[in-house]
């Protein structure tokens, strides 16, 4: 969330929640204590594209306050992911968007004919690197910035992606080209292309883009669902956004492995591979050649190793097949609400309220929520009798439900529960917000409309 530097940070005073027991100096410390053993306790996933640049006055600061958090916090890096699933039946799966055909290649029982190798066919790593380099890009993201002293300045940044369609369709994260006002890709060949956004998915971290280019070599998707645990990984990428093309080799380490990576609950392969900042929106292949994965995260400890994690190849697919068909994901229940999950005492002095929880920022004109009465400020308790306590219990409450659905949200409103009944509407806008440094927030507003 963009922070104004001359504004306190608050939910809309009206409807703070002034009459709850407030929270005490002793019980902020209480809370604060509990959740850095909880901190130390749990795995923590953070995305490792390489960041925009931030404000040069705060950079240092920023580096030391990163550095004491890993010191004290074993957690994870996100590099790379690409959620999104398309389980082609078989043979070619074409999309007509405006009246041009867009072919994702799936892998059959005949062979691909692209040169040196054909994907579907058993292959050495350096084979499965000579087939699919060409169809690994860099990507390089611009943003306009104004720093804390009201100083305009460009935020670099830099991810890998992954071409899905001859005619310069391309895959990559959310989170790598997030609040980007220029996106540049270069392909394996050295040639530079300015990219433009066709759709993107914070849900599932998936964005795609589209470049005006033709002849381009697109990966095949393998199937994810039928991976066995210590099959071949080939990962490539560009690694500290220089070292474009890059090859690590590994195996698959697990299949379904949960993890949560900003507030969103993920089931995720895991691989040894070497996975580094840069890799994000990069592939993993497997023997055949396959995509069979976007490499998502990896461990941040300074004492784990060999811990890197891939959205499955199938979903990966769909999320790609909606977005390139509409911009969105359809069929995805929303309130009409922007929210800011407060999970911590330190955030919770900082926006000024007196509990934890689910805070309602922001209400869209005219959506089911502004019909229904709810309001700025309103801190959500339960959907349907299903508690609330973060972003991540409110989008699990949301997954349980289909847009038409009718559910009874509870909330909390000057110290007092109300009750409203609503019809979940179809969500259109996904883009994960950013803080002024460029990077995602821990605990960011949140469009759920």
């Amino acid at each position: 969330m963009m922070m104004n530097e001359n504004h306190e940070n608050r939910i809309p005073e009206e409807n703070h929640c002034e009459n709850e027991a407030g929270m005490t100096a002793a019980s902020q410390e209480h809370t604060s204590e509990n959740a850095q053993a909880e901190a130390k306790e749990q795995p923590r996933y953070e995305h490792i594209h390489v960041q925009p640049e931030p404000d040069p006055v705060l950079k240092e600061l920023a580096k030391q306050r990163k550095s004491m958090k890993r010191t004290m916090v074993a957690g994870f890096l996100c590099c790379g992911l690409l959620a999104g699933g398309i389980g082609f039946g078989g043979g070619l799966l074409a999309n007509q968007m405006n009246g041009s055909s867009t072919t994702l290649y799936r892998s059959t029982a005949g062979k691909v004919e692209v040169q040196p190798v054909s994907a579907g066919s058993e292959m050495s790593v350096e084979q499965v690197a000579a087939l699919n380099q060409p169809s690994v890009v860099e990507i390089k993201t611009e943003k306009v910035t104004n720093s804390s002293f009201l100083q305009q300045y460009v935020q670099t940044g830099a991810g890998s992606g992954v071409i899905i369609s001859e005619d310069g369709y391309l895959i990559t994260n959310n989170h790598v080209i997030n609040g980007a006002s220029t996106i540049q890709v270069r392909t394996s060949d050295g040639t530079t292309y300015d990219a433009v956004l066709v759709g993107t998915d914070s849900k599932t971290d998936v964005a795609v883009l589209k470049i005006n280019a033709s002849g381009l070599r697109p990966v095949t998707f393998g199937d994810s669902d039928n991976l066995n645990v210590g099959e071949t990984a080939v990962a490539i990428g560009n690694p500290l956004g220089e070292l474009g093309g890059t090859v690590t080799n590994g195996i698959i380490s697990a299949k379904d492995r949960s993890i949560t990576l900003d507030n969103q609950q993920m089931t995720l392969l895991q691989t040894n591979a070497a996975i580094n900042p840069g890799n994000s929106g990069g592939g993993l292949f497997n023997s055949r050649g396959e995509l069979i994965g976007m490499v998502v995260a990896k461990s941040s400890g300074s004492d784990v190793e060999g811990l890197g994690f891939a959205i499955p190849s199938n979903l990966v697919s769909k999320i790609a097949q909606e977005l390139i068909a509409n911009g969105y994901v359809t069929g995805r229940p929303a309130l009409g609400v922007t929210v800011l999950s407060i999970e911590n005492a330190q955030t919770a002095m900082q926006y000024g309220v007196s509990s934890l929880g689910v805070y309602i920022t922001d209400v869209e004109s005219g959506s089911a929520a502004g019909k229904a009465g709810l309001q700025a400020g309103d801190r959500i308790i339960s959907i349907n009798n299903l508690v609330v306590e973060s972003f991540a219990d409110l989008s699990a409450a949301l997954d349980n439900y289909a847009v038409g659905d009718t559910v009874e949200i509870m909330v909390s409103r000057g110290g007092s529960t109300v009750t409203v009944s609503l019809t979940l509407q179809e969500k259109k806008n996904t883009t994960v917000p950013q803080n002024e440094n460029g990077e995602t927030q821990t605990n960011p507003e949140v469009p759920l409309n």
